[in-house]
C-alpha cells in the first residue's frame, strides 16, 4: 500500500472526493433554515418536519455500519460513484415532490449517498496519509465539511425567501453532475477489494433497532414521555440494539467491529463525539426555529445570522489540524469546551430583548470552540487504532456521530415542544387575553431556553470526559502497531 500511495496524485483524488463530500454535507444542512417555512406549506408540526433532519442522519447511521463491509468488497470509484448517484435521484425526487411524504423520501434516497461518502474519505486519509501528518490532512477535510454548513443555512434562506424551496435541490442537480463526469475520468482507487459476505441479520437488527431508538425519541414530542408507545419502542430499540452489539462481539468477521472500544482514547473521544454532535446538530436546527417562530426573523436573516461564525468555524479548521499534530488532541479539547459551555449558557435566558448581535457573537464563540474538537476529535480516536482496525474504527465514529446527531435533534426538538406547549399553557392560564401572535412567540423562546439548559449540560459532560484523556506521548500506539502487524488487512 506504501508503494502504491505514492504513485496516487493525492491532490486530486482528495479534491474530487471533497468536493463530492461538500456537496453531501451541504445538502444535509441546507434545510435547516426552511424547516419552518416547510411547516407552513406542507401543514406539519415541529416534531413531523424535524424528521427531514433526523431521517437524513437515521439512514446515514444505519447505512454506515454496512461501509465497512461496502469497503471491503467494492473500490473507490465503485462506492464513490454509487453514492454521487444517490444524491442525483435523490435531490431530483425532492425537487419534485408534491407532498411532505415524498419530499422525505427523496431525503432518505440522499441520505443512503451520503452514508457512504464520509466513512470512504476518512479511509482514504488513512490509506495514503502516515500517522504524523492526518491531522492536517483531517483539517483540509474539515474545512471543506465545515464550509458546506457555513455557506448552507444563509444559501437556503435566500433561496426560501426570495424563490422556491424547490430550488434548494434543483440547483445540487447540476453540480452533482459535474462531480459525477470528473470521478468517471480522473477517480483512481486505493483500496483492494476481496470476496466478503455481508451478515444480512447483522443489518437488520442494526436497522430495527436504530429506527426504533430514533422513533420513540422523536414521537415522544407529540405523545409525551409516559406515552406506552413510546416507552415500549425505545424498549425494543434498545432490546434489539443490544442483540446487534452481542451478534458483532461474537462473530469472526463483523459487519461493525466492536473491538475498538478496547481502545480506552477511542471510547473516550467517542463518548465526547456522541455529546458535541447532539449540541451541533441541535443548535444548527434549533437556533433558526427561535429566530423565526420566536422573534419573528425572515429565513434569510435567520441564515445570515449563523454564517460569520460557521465560517470562522470552517476556516480555523486546518489551523486546529495543525495544532492538533504538534500539541494533540486534549488541550485541543479542553480549549474548545472552554467555549461551547459559556456559548450554550448565554442562550439559557433568551427574551424579546435579545439582540440579533449578541446571537451573532454568542454562535461564532460556539463555532471556534467546535472548531478545536470536531476534526480533531476523529483524528485521535483513529489514530490510537493499529491499522487493521482503521475501516472499522472509522465506520463505529460515522455511525456513532450520525446516530447521536439524529437522537440529540430528535430529543431537544422534542423538549422544545413540551416545553413550549406547556409555557403557553401557563401563559394563558395567567394571562387569558394574551394574543396567538404574543403566545406562540413567547412560548417558543421559553421552550428553545429550556433546550439550551439540557445543551449546556451535555458540553459540562463533556468537558468531565475530557479531562480522563491521556496527553499526546501516550497516544500514539498506531506507530508501534504498524510496525509489528504487517499482516493487518489493507484500507
Amino acid at each position: 500500500m506504501q508503494a502504491e500511495s505514492k504513485k496516487i496524485n493525492k491532490g486530486l483524488l482528495l479534491t474530487i472526493l471533497i468536493f463530492g463530500c461538500f456537496l453531501s454535507t451541504l445538502n444535509q444542512t441546507l434545510l435547516n433554515v426552511a424547516l419552518s417555512s416547510l411547516m407552513d406549506v406542507f401543514d406539519v408540526t415541529a416534531t413531523t418536519v424535524q424528521w427531514i433532519s433526523t431521517g437524513f442522519m437515521l439512514v446515514n447511521g444505519i447505512l454506515i455500519p454496512v461501509t465497512a463491509y461496502l469497503m471491503k468488497r467494492f473500490t473507490t470509484r465503485q462506492l464513490f460513484l454509487s453514492a454521487m448517484l444517490f444524491l442525483l435521484i435523490g435531490s431530483i425526487t425532492c425537487a419534485a415532490a408534491p407532498s411532505f411524504s415524498v419530499l422525505l423520501i427523496g431525503r432518505m434516497i440522499q441520505a443512503a449517498g451520503a452514508g457512504i461518502i464520509m466513512p470512504l474519505l476518512m479511509s482514504v486519509v488513512l490509506a495514503i496519509f502516515p500517522v504524523e501528518k492526518r491531522g492536517s490532512a483531517m483539517g483540509l477535510l474539515g474545512l471543506a465539511m465545515i464550509f458546506a454548513p457555513a455557506i448552507g443555512p444563509t444559501l437556503s434562506g435566500f433561496i426560501v425567501e426570495y424563490h422556491s424551496w424547490r430550488w434548494l435541490f434543483i440547483g445540487l442537480i447540476p453540480l452533482v453532475l459535474m462531480v459525477i463526469v470528473l470521478a468517471f475520468k480522473y477517480l483512481v482507487n486505493v483500496s483492494e477489494t476481496s470476496k466478503s459476505k455481508l451478515d444480512v441479520v447483522s443489518v437488520l437488527l442494526s436497522t430495527i433497532g436504530f429506527g426504533l431508538i430514533l422513533y420513540g425519541f422523536s414521537s415522544a414530542g407529540s405523545k409525551g414521555w409516559s406515552d406506552a408507545v413510546v416507552i415500549l419502542t425505545l424498549a425494543a430499540g434498545a432490546s434489539v440494539t443490544a442483540l446487534f452489539c452481542i451478534r458483532q462481539i461474537k462473530s469472526d468477521d463483523p459487519l461493525l467491529n466492536l473491538a475498538v472500544f478496547k481502545n480506552k482514547v477511542f471510547t473516550l473521544t467517542s463518548l465526547i463525539n456522541v455529546l458535541i454532535t447532539m449540541m451541533m446538530y441541535a443548535d444548527m436546527i434549533l437556533l433558526p426555529i427561535y429566530l423565526q417562530k420566536g422573534r419573528g426573523f425572515t429565513p434569510f436573516d435567520a441564515g445570515l445570522l449563523l454564517l460569520p461564525g460557521a465560517l470562522v468555524n470552517a476556516f480555523m479548521s486546518p489551523v486546529t489540524g495543525k495544532l492538533y499534530d504538534r500539541f494533540g488532541a486534549k488541550p485541543l479539547f479542553i480549549i474548545g469546551l472552554l467555549f461551547i459551555i459559556p456559548a450554550m449558557w448565554a442562550v439559557t435566558d433568551l427574551s424579546q430583548s435579545t439582540t440579533y448581535t449578541y446571537l451573532m457573537i454568542r454562535t461564532i464563540g460556539l463555532r471556534i470552540g467546535l472548531s478545536f474538537i470536531t476534526m480533531p476529535l476523529n483524528t485521535a480516536g483513529l489514530n490510537a487504532l493499529p491499522r487493521q482496525l482503521g475501516t472499522h474504527g472509522t465506520a463505529v465514529n460515522n455511525t456513532v456521530r450520525q446516530i447521536a446527531g439524529a437522537i440529540g435533534t430528535a430529543v431537544v426538538i422534542t423538549i422544545y415542544t413540551v416545553q413550549a406547549t406547556s409555557h403557553a399553557a401557563t401563559v394563558m392560564h395567567s394571562n387569558p387575553s394574551t394574543t396567538p401572535e404574543l403566545l406562540k412567540s413567547l412560548a417558543s423562546m421559553l421552550g428553545a431556553s429550556d433546550a439550551y439548559y439540557f445543551m449546556m449540560i451535555l458540553a459540562a459532560a463533556a468537558f468531565v470526559i475530557t479531562l480522563f484523556m491521556p496527553a499526546k506521548s501516550k497516544m500514539m500506539p498506531e506507530k508501534k502497531a504498524a510496525g509489528s502487524s504487517k499482516e493487518g488487512a489493507p484500507l
